[in-house]
């Protein structure tokens, strides 16, 4: 099951499904997308890493660690983001895997739009707000193309069932093919 073959999968990836990609790549929307499909609770690791009520200020690192491994040891869960320092315990505990791998200026232009013109998006940080900020423009630009050689060589070496998506049109069929709404 490695790219999207336009046949049912989510019921191959089981109850506990990892899903990884580059900033802006549609994770939060499809978290939430397989979770009301599939009455599984949604778990968006950037509202773990960052504190409530800030502009996304970091929490200390034991504490996102203590929530996140929390967090896994439930028995069903989609959970999205990346977070690669405890990712070796989160696929541990993952039945299934999805990676979206969508060009960088995809990513961009998703960036971009959110910030300036969506109010209220999924995986939101509850009494955030999204603003432009040059770090994430240049996070976007240049680490996520290592970060996206990375994220394919875990895939390559993840022994789950697994989906990439490597284009918005292979994440619509995606959509279309599993039954899933935005």
């Amino acid at each position: 099951m490695e790219r999207y073959t336009s046949r049912p999968v989510l019921d191959d990836l089981g109850t506990r499904i990892c899903i990884m990609g580059p900033s802006n790549s549609g994770k939060s929307t499809l978290a939430s997308a397989v979770g009301r499909a599939c009455a599984l609770p949604v778990v968006h690791l950037d509202q773990l890493y960052h504190v409530p009520n800030s502009d996304w200020q970091p929490r200390a690192a034991e504490e996102f660690l203590a929530l996140h491994d929390q967090a896994i040891r439930s028995s069903a869960w989609i959970m999205e983001g990346n977070y690669s320092l405890c990712l070796p315990q989160r696929l541990k505990h993952a039945t299934g895997f999805i990676l979206l791998d969508v060009p960088g200026t995809t990513s961009l232009y998703r960036y971009i739009w959110r910030s300036w013109f969506q109010r209220s998006r999924h995986g939101a940080l509850e009494g955030g707000r999204d603003s432009v900020k040059w770090d994430i423009i240049r996070h976007i630009a240049i680490t996520t193309r290592r970060n996206r050689r990375q994220y394919s060589a875990i895939f390559e070496q993840v022994g789950l069932p697994k989906v990439r998506l490597l284009t918005t049109r292979e994440i619509v069929n995606f959509y279309r093919c599993e039954g899933l709404h935005r």
